[in-house]
């Protein structure tokens, strides 16, 4: 199979991530800091870019960290490709992958020591996009601690066959489903259920957040881009999106809406909640959101990442869900066209299995 690289991604002729972490960064948790992880993989990167059928298989690898005198550990590990539109070759030349770490000393002793499975989301196509997306998932940590945690990754990739270093670029890790519910006392929920059968305040905190960065690929009947997690069997569920690069807010050269809901642009916004009469109900998700709005600005505005050109259409895409928010007609409007009979409020995203 013949894989072809451009010049902005010719480090995808390997697989190594290598952390470069002093001593103290090591006894945090992955997600405890906001710093860029300096990372190489080790291994053949043909083999796992050449497997991206609907069952790939895990393919032998090496993490390798660096301690405080130089010495090099290394970590084993399984890596295989993953999701499905990204993982396509016809759609990414860089498919997302999912790391499986080996229960072993040097695991233990290190900044992985708390993970079993990590997904790493690499560039489909450059970075600026992947920072984009990160960006999403910290938005929604604001918001909420039930959210996934994300750490921003600068990767460099080794291919041991050719023994090569090639350049590096911006991925993410997004903490796992199991880890998040810990984290938040609770666990996994794995039943297709209709939205009105989970909680009703962090249900709706959700279908807002979807519809400021204009995000309408997902759904709670098929579990797309959508994980839940439950307290206990005498409680209602809740809803935890993942998986924003069809955004608007990033929008992604790739992305485009379903032909169902008959939407014009990716940067159009929809409102998919389930139809909703009672408009305070709503009351404390907009306080909520009013609550974080120059926290939610400064997340861009701060972020040295981004080009000039893209925090001002960000600012400028932000302004418009508040003044929307802020004008009660505009936003009843808006929050009850799941209600219009003769619109597409009520398509369900099916969407495709991902693992």
């Amino acid at each position: 199979m013949k894989i072809i690289v451009p010049y902005y991604s010719s480090y995808l002729l390997s697989l190594s991530f290598i952390l470069f972490i002093n001593f103290a960064s090591a006894q945090k948790g992955l997600f405890d800091s906001d710093e860029a992880l300096q990372i190489t993989l080790k291994g053949s990167i043909q083999a796992l870019l050449n497997n991206r059928g609907t069952a790939p298989q895990y393919f032998p690898f090496l993490i390798c960290l660096p301690g405080n005198d130089s010495n090099i550990n290394e970590i084993p590990i399984l890596v295989k490709t993953r999701g499905h539109f990204r993982r396509l070759e016809d759609h990414c030349i860089n498919p997302p992958l999912l790391i499986k770490f080996l229960k072993n000393s040097q695991h233990s002793s290190s900044i992985f020591k708390e993970q079993n499975k990590l997904k790493l989301v690499t560039p489909c196509v450059e970075d600026d996009y992947v920072i984009r997306e990160w960006l999403v998932y910290k938005l929604y940590n604001i918001l909420t601690p039930k959210s996934f945690k994300v750490r921003l990754v600068k990767l460099t990739l080794y291919d041991k066959g050719s023994n090569k270093y090639f350049s590096t670029s911006y991925g993410f890790f997004i903490e796992d489903a199991k880890q998040l519910a810990k984290r938040n006392k609770m666990h996994e929920l794995e039943k297709k259920l209709k939205p009105q059968q989970l909680q009703s305040d962090d249900f709706l905190l959700m279908t807002v957040f979807q519809y400021l960065i204009a995000n309408t690929d997902w759904s709670i009947q098929y579990l797309q881009n959508i994980k839940l997690i439950v307290e206990d069997s005498m409680m209602l569920p809740i809803a935890v999106p993942y998986d924003f690069d069809q955004a608007g807010i990033v929008n992604a050269p790739y992305a485009q809406p379903a032909e169902e809901l008959k939407m014009s642009s990716i940067r159009e916004r929809r409102y998919r909640g389930y139809c909703l009469q009672d408009f305070q109900s709503l009351l404390p998700v907009m306080e909520k959101f009013k609550k974080y709005k120059s926290k939610i600005y400064e997340l861009y505005t701060s972020c040295n990442l981004l080009s000039t050109r893209y925090k001002k259409n960000t600012i400028q895409f932000l302004d418009k869900f508040y003044a929307i928010l802020n004008d009660d007609k505009l936003w009843q409007k808006v929050i009850t066209y799941p209600c219009d009979k003769n619109g597409t409020g009520n398509v369900v995203i099916k969407g495709l299995k991902t693992d």
